[in-house]
């Protein structure tokens, strides 16, 4: 009798855990796999590392008055055992607000285990549609459009974003090689899209409502950065005239490329996504930063098939110190796109990483 009790109890066990063991397998990072809404919007907890990353501002083109961050990141930690009170997952977000004609800016953050259990009081990220929360911060679609809510001692975010354009796939429809030998630890792989030219309302930092432009990326893996490489550089950035143009490179510890990608958009038209050999940054004025001593380019020039741009902060003074809590040291912030005769084509944001020391999470 004990014997056929336990057979029972395996055998329930197990059909408890194939809904999770097949969500596991469809969350694998591999060419050729459909990205498929709202589905994708949600949480693969199978994968080790997830972003949804939404940055713009609010204002007019012309005289962006702030500027604005808030990312939600999930990892998967591998220290503990799969259940409900199990904490196997890492849930942290990151926000800020750059006002620009202040000349300040200002960011905050959360973090806390996950059992990856839907309802948990601290943090939960759903895996139908996007909901992610940690506490009071909340990313979440509300009919068609989402929602974003930061409020903190000193900070707080408070957004509507429309869509206006079908959401873009990066790389092979979605699928974002790091290296030349994608799938294996040497060079990993990741899923990848985006919404730009998100019609944006809200406020920030106590500001009055006000009108703008937002761009969302949504990205999940199962590493951070391929073998060898210590940060990035990436831009994401609305043009006036609706367009979007991504680039990002992979660079080495020498300041070399390892690996480049991005695409490009006019509204109506198929996305021109460029290969590695078509993306350069080229490095102009740095700034340093007094309260960590890490250097920072500031002002770029980007070449792609699109074009060759100048991306140019429009505050030196926007990096990112989470040094205490989640480990990463980065630099974040509004910038403009400006074409060969300087002037003012796109605004969006600029993403250093890996300057103060190799990126870690």
């Amino acid at each position: 009798m004990s014997r056929l009790m336990n057979i029972q109890r395996r055998s329930v066990l197990a059909l408890a855990m194939a809904p999770l063991a097949a969500r596991a397998a469809d969350d694998e990072v591999r060419r050729g796999r459909p990205i498929i809404f709202p589905r994708d919007h949600g949480a693969h907890r199978g994968s080790g590392i997830e972003w949804w990353y939404v940055t713009g501002w609010l204002g007019s083109f012309a005289e962006p008055r702030y500027g604005f961050q808030v990312t939600f990141f999930r990892s998967r930690t591998g220290l503990a055992a799969q259940g409900r009170f199990a904490a196997n997952q890492l849930l942290f977000a990151h926000a800020a607000v750059t006002d620009v004609a202040a000349g300040r800016h200002q960011h905050a953050q959360r973090i806390t285990r996950w059992s990856g259990a839907a309802g948990a009081a601290l943090g939960t990220a759903a895996n139908d549609d996007v909901d992610v929360r940690l506490g009071p911060w909340r990313l979440w679609r509300d009919g068609a459009g989402l929602q974003a809510l930061v409020d903190a001692p000193g900070l707080s975010i408070k957004l509507s974003l429309q869509a206006t354009q079908p959401v873009l796939l990066q790389g092979d429809g979605g699928y974002s090689a790091k290296g030349p030998r994608a799938d294996t630890q040497l060079q990993p792989a990741s899923h990848y899209y985006s919404e730009p030219q998100l019609l944006t309302r809200g406020s920030a930092a106590g500001s009055a409502d006000l009108t703008g432009r937002a761009w969302l990326d949504h990205e999940w893996s199962d590493a951070l950065l391929p073998l060898h490489a210590v940060g990035w550089d990436w831009i994401g950035i609305n043009l006036q005239d609706g367009s979007a143009l991504t680039a990002f490179r992979l660079r080495r510890a020498d300041g070399s490329a390892l690996w480049a990608g991005g695409s490009f958009r006019v509204p109506g038209q198929a996305a021109r996504i460029f290969a590695p050999d078509e993306v350069m940054f080229v490095p102009g004025r740095t700034w340093a930063s007094a309260a960590t001593g890490a250097r920072y380019p500031v002002r770029w020039q980007v070449n792609t098939p699109a074009g060759r741009f100048e991306v140019k902060a429009l505050l030196d003074a926007q990096e990112l110190d989470s040094r205490n809590s989640t480990g990463t040291l980065y630099w974040e912030g509004l910038a403009e796109l400006l074409d060969g005769r300087q002037q003012r084509v796109g605004l969006g944001y600029l993403e250093l990483t890996g300057y103060g020391a190799p990126l870690r999470l």
